[in-house]
């Protein structure tokens, strides 16, 4: 990999694009080495454990190379690409594709970094060692070996290869081997060295067993532990007999790996469920009224404002929510384990449960409580389009308090839906279905549903949670209410 020394090559850094996130996959690269880019234009899309988010880069000039291929995740902070802001004189010669393997040598820090607006730039005085591969420039090591050979007049030269087939650099264990006894300690982590000082041991003395000679915390404790004498043996031990090894039928199993949203849906939802208790309780109504608004809606949408607008089901129900809410508002709530308090919310940030090809996600919209019905359909409609089209913003995912998910668009009559954390409930809907009825006393075809309300019973008791269940459902089935309770 080609060193960038340039000082006209600017190294465009993986900015924090999550509030502390550490890590993002390169999805896809726009650019290639050779391509002009310009300020602000979008060079790469990277996922998070949050979302799927497109990078701009903040340079004018011509793309020198790509640091790693799509379809590797990279800690925030390393750089990913390599920019010639002189407009590419000399450019061409030194264009390469990205290496998985090799990650760039750090250059000078750069005056700004692209981060998405409301996010904040993680700063962190900690700098790395070099990875395994990164390059050592030899005249470096050369002086640094001298030195600390107390004046040793003979000039120490590289002459093996670098990656590119250049002469004049030290590569990886070597390199590193090289540093560590350059710079007098030896390699250890932080909490390493911590650990060290607390048992009062001299790193210099202990063993390492790690990659690339880094010293582990196991190497500090079997440094303190003490000997025990090998004890006499009578007889000759029998072999040990090694653990079944896990077999995986290959030809007829597929292993996919679980990262980004779908690793930090899977924790969120975990923690949530061990964390809150939860309770559901269910309710089946008649919506025939509310379809028939619906239709009306739909068929005279200037009449009512909603003229090119998506009117469906979905946006009743989360107003009917709305107002149950507005008529119950302790059930927009939080728990606050840490002072052991309720916090009680004056907005409603309504979260829609959102299936995507990356994973389940709940974007909500912010103060829903405000919204008019075709503000509350406006906003519904973008935040669906956003989600299926992959483009959901972390910001759009965070400070919801109450939850839609709509289980009937699968044909599932209902479910025990899980509380996305930091909420008080969810409401699940069920699939609307043509049922025989009891309509003004006797059995007719009606259009019904099943509604499902969970709970954390720290927060809402049984008669709370009955009453906001109890008033959506009267809602759907009598939608005029949405004009005396609203």
């Amino acid at each position: 990999m080609t060193t960038m020394t340039d000082a006209s090559v600017r190294e465009f850094k993986m900015p924090d694009v999550g509030e502390g996130l550490t890590e993002a996959e390169i999805l896809k690269w726009y650019v290639q080495p050779g391509d002009t880019v310009t300020d602000g234009q979008v060079v790469c899309e990277v996922e998070t454990a949050k979302a799927a988010v497109e990078l701009p880069i903040p340079y004018d000039g011509v793309v020198r190379s790509l640091h790693f291929p799509e379809g590797t995740t990279v800690d925030v902070g390393t750089s990913i690409i390599a920019v010639d802001v002189t407009g590419g004189a000399g450019a061409t010669a030194e264009v390469q594709a990205p290496v998985a393997a090799e990650a760039p040598e750090e250059a000078k820090p750069q005056a700004r970094q692209p981060v998405l607006v409301g996010y904040g730039v993680s700063v962190s005085s900690t700098k790395r060692r070099p990875r395994k591969g990164a390059e050592v420039p030899a005249r470096e090591v050369a002086a640094a070996v001298q030195q600390e050979l107390n004046g040793h007049s003979e000039r120490v030269e590289a002459n093996g290869h670098n990656g590119h087939g250049g002469p004049g650099a030290l590569t990886g264990t070597a390199g590193q081997a090289v540093l560590a006894a350059v710079a007098g300690r030896p390699l250890a982590k932080p909490p390493v060295r911590k650990l060290a000082k607390d048992l009062g041991v001299d790193l210099t003395t202990v063993t390492p067993s790690g990659p690339d000679g880094v010293i582990t915390r196991e190497d500090v404790h079997a440094a303190v532990a003490p000997v025990t004498p090998e004890p006499v043996r009578t007889a000759p031990a029998a072999p040990a007999v090694p653990a079944p090894a896990a077999s995986y039928d290959g030809t007829r199993e597929t292993r996919v790996p679980v990262k980004g949203v779908r690793k930090a849906t899977a924790a969120a939802m975990v923690g949530s469920a061990f964390t809150a208790p939860h309770v559901t309780e269910f309710v089946t109504v008649d919506v025939t009224r509310t379809l028939k608004l619906v239709e009306e809606l739909k068929g005279a949408p200037d009449s009512y404002g909603l003229a090119g607008l998506r009117v469906n089901p979905l946006l009743l129900i989360a107003k009917a929510l709305l107002v149950a809410i507005k008529r119950h508002p302790d059930i927009n709530a939080s728990w606050d384990e840490a002072n052991q308090e309720i916090v009680l919310k004056h907005y409603v940030n309504l979260g829609i449960a959102a299936a995507t090809p990356r994973g389940l996600i709940v974007p909500n919209i912010k103060d829903a409580h405000d919204k008019t019905l075709p503000q509350l359909a406006e906003a519904l409609g973008e935040l669906v389009s956003t989600a299926r089209e992959g483009r959901t913003s972390p910001a759009a995912m965070q400070g919801g308090t109450v939850t839609i998910t709509n289980v009937g668009v699968f044909g599932v009559d209902t479910g025990t839906p899980i509380l996305p954390p930091g909420e008080a409930a969810i409401l699940a809907v069920g699939s609307i279905r043509l049922q025989p009825w009891v309509h003004k006393g006797k059995v007719k075809p009606r259009q019904v549903t099943t509604l499902a309300l969970s709970f954390d019973h720290r927060l809402v008791d049984g008669e709370l949670g009955s009453k906001v269940l109890a008033d959506v459902a009267a809602i759907l089935e009598q939608p005029k209410k949405l004009i005396t309770w609203a």
